[in-house]
């Protein structure tokens, strides 16, 4: 299982945001539901907040500067934060991996994992590997 120390993220405020918008779909939804229902309802809570988002954004893969395949984030906060859900009863090692091949993709720094189907909410941050 993942073993890593506490994660910083850059961007306190907007993960923090984020979390307690999570948390408040949790609270409403509880465990349960396909991740898709999940992603849905935190995008209401996300736009009732305030917080600019995009969903399902696509981005580039590329090697050696030319495009060799595409992803999909799940939700991207304020152009800054990979926000990855998930509804699985634990979260693997796989994920975190896949967490930092998006952010390298995308640009990022900064990334939280969110799983809802746990009790309480399952909330990890993610920040850049060794590699980036």
């Amino acid at each position: 299982m993942w073993k890593a120390g506490k994660v910083e993220l850059g961007n306190k405020e907007l993960s923090g945001r984020v979390i307690e918008a999570a948390i408040a779909v949790h609270s409403s939804l509880g465990p349960g539901f396909l991740e898709s229902v999940y992603e849905r309802a935190l995008a209401v809570e996300l736009a009732a907040r305030g917080i600019d988002f995009e969903q399902q954004k696509v981005i580039q893969v590329r090697h050696l500067g030319v495009v060799v395949g595409e992803h999909r984030l799940d939700l991207l906060g304020e152009k800054a934060l990979l926000v990855e859900l998930k509804a699985v009863s634990a979260l693997e090692d796989i994920f975190f991996v896949v967490a930092r091949s998006q952010m390298k993709a995308a640009g990022l720094r900064d990334g939280i994992i969110l799983n809802f189907a746990t009790i309480p909410l399952t909330i990890k941050r993610v920040g850049p590997g060794r590699d980036s």
